[in-house]
């Protein structure tokens, strides 16, 4: 499901115009930006959460030359699913 299908099934679950879902999508996901830019952590029951972790800096290689190289510390984006969501998806099984 790409942005333009999830913005119809939001306008057609709750009942809204397509450029009313689109805002409400746009706000929702720059909401989640800002918050995880200043290190919150976003926890929405039945579907899951967002945190942002540090992955201390370590050594690779590189794939086709076999040589060493330095991989940066950086701030990673984590998403947990919550029990609900992991639930529904397996009970497709």
């Amino acid at each position: 499901m790409n942005k333009a299908e999830l913005i119809d099934a939001i306008s057609a679950s709750a009942k809204i115009t397509k450029a009313d879902a689109g805002r409400a999508l746009d706000a929702t996901i720059e909401s989640i930006h800002k918050a995880l830019k200043k290190g919150d952590r976003i926890g929405l029951v039945g579907f899951g959460s967002f945190s942002v972790a540090k992955r201390a800096a370590r050594t690779g290689r590189n794939p086709q030359t076999g040589k060493e190289i330095k991989i940066a510390a950086k701030k990673v984006v984590k998403f947990k699913a919550g029990s609900e969501l992991a639930g529904s998806v397996n009970k497709g099984k």
